[in-house]
């Protein structure tokens, strides 16, 4: 029997723990898109290295992990222009709908935040059309 739903639930306890721990320590949405738009933006100065130190836990937790885990199989695809179309579209996709699946997935809907529970519907509808589209009808990932 495959345990990878087991590493799916500790992931995400460790998400909503984090989201949780910023949010009672600092007072705002542990949103990923928010963090990262306001450093590019410049609207986040006061709370640049906050931020910074939040991204540079993203990038390097995963890192520091990899000696115990070896490798990963993602399942991603080896397209570069796949994955920098993708990229594009989450990053304009975070933007229209003024978050991300952090901010609105993890902390709206755990805070109750209708805006939250709605974006979150529409992103997850959203991804489940791209994979049958991209996937299953076009066969490009």
């Amino acid at each position: 029997m495959e345990q990878d739903w087991i590493w799916g639930l500790i992931g995400g306890l460790l998400i909503g723990t984090g989201g949780a721990v910023y949010l009672l320590a600092n007072g705002r949405i542990m949103g990923a898109s928010g963090i990262i738009g306001g450093l590019v933006d410049g609207s986040g100065k006061d709370t640049k290295w906050e931020r910074l130190f939040f991204l540079a836990g993203v990038v390097l937790l995963p890192i520091l992990l990899m000696p115990l885990y070896g490798s990963v199989d993602t399942h991603v695809t080896n397209n570069i222009g796949v994955l920098v179309a993708a990229g594009l579209l989450v990053g304009v996709g975070t933007r229209i709908a003024n978050g991300c699946t952090s901010g609105h997935g993890v902390c709206g809907i755990s805070r109750l935040s209708l805006r939250g529970i709605v974006a979150t519907v529409f992103y997850i509808l959203a991804g489940g059309i791209s994979v049958v589209l991209f996937r299953h009808i076009l066969g490009i990932i």
